[in-house]
């Protein structure tokens, strides 16, 4: 599917004809997602400042930092639901900047985003909240859209509760018909935007263990978590976000050692002792 052109890696258009972006002249692109220099400023504040970063198939990374640093604002300029001022995002190797209305919904199509707060329709089913983008948006017949919404609530561990409606769903349900709603579009990659955050602590590690699930399937994943301690065992790369930059980024084992003296094993710390960690 084409959505676009490519830019170089520092974020800048590749020669193409006419002044247009072209593809890379390698076959593809060398990351499967790249975010290059995202700068998004409202009401006067810089909420983000030139931030780049990049994932490959299969990788799950974590976004961590203090509330107010711009974690969640870039999942959303990553997803186009708000653009960036500057930068662009490139998926496959094609740039999201100079697309036509028709792409941009096509390219948020193959990014998965879960939020939050569930976003389910109350007045629908489990199963109608996962099938009402299949009919919607895929164009798929009712019998087939059930039949998709069927298999990934099984695939989240809900089979059983498809009937219910979100009033009767534990918050941990909720958020898992939420992924199980992304998972059924065919995402590339998803982004998760602290998926856990509105849980109750005992209904956390539901939610949890579909993630664990979908990273050992391969799914290619940019979270914003505050449950470190899971995390860490998940992924190879923490970033660490505050006043709109990446300021720190690299292994959990390198950022949290004893004596490391980082920001990142600072904030973990008192995240810790918040949370009656170890």
């Amino acid at each position: 599917m084409a959505l676009g052109g490519a830019m170089t890696g520092k974020g800048q258009p590749a020669p193409g004809g006419n002044g247009s972006p072209a593809f890379r002249g390698d076959g593809g692109a060398r990351h499967l997602l790249e975010a290059c220099g995202i700068s998004r400023t409202a009401g006067g504040k810089r909420l983000l400042d030139g931030v780049s970063l990049s994932l490959d198939r299969g990788e799950l990374k974590v976004l961590i930092g203090p509330s107010g640093g711009g974690k969640s604002t870039l999942l959303q300029c990553i997803h186009f639901l708000t653009p960036p001022d500057e930068g662009d995002v490139l998926l496959d190797g094609e740039s999201a900047r100079e697309m036509s209305r028709k792409n941009i919904c096509l390219f948020r199509r193959e990014i998965g985003m879960i939020f939050q707060d569930f976003n389910l329709f109350d007045h629908l089913s489990a199963r109608d909240n996962v099938a009402v983008a299949l009919r919607r948006v895929k164009g798929l017949p009712k019998k087939l859209a059930y039949e998709r919404a069927a298999s990934e609530l099984e695939r989240v561990g809900l089979a059983d509760k498809w009937a219910l409606y979100p009033a009767q769903l534990s918050g941990g349900q909720k958020q898992r018909v939420s992924i199980a709603r992304a998972l059924a579009m065919d995402p590339k990659v998803m982004l998760l935007d602290e998926p856990t955050s509105a849980l109750d602590p005992e209904l956390i590690g539901e939610v949890l263990k579909v993630i664990h699930d979908l990273h050992d399937g391969g799914m290619t994943m940019l979270m914003v978590t505050h449950q470190v301690g899971f995390a860490k065992h998940l992924t190879r790369e923490f970033l660490f976000m505050e006043d709109g930059r990446i300021t720190e980024r690299g292994s959990p084992e390198e950022l949290l050692k004893d004596g490391s003296g980082t920001r990142t094993s600072d904030f973990c710390s008192k995240l810790s002792e918040i949370q009656g960690g170890p």
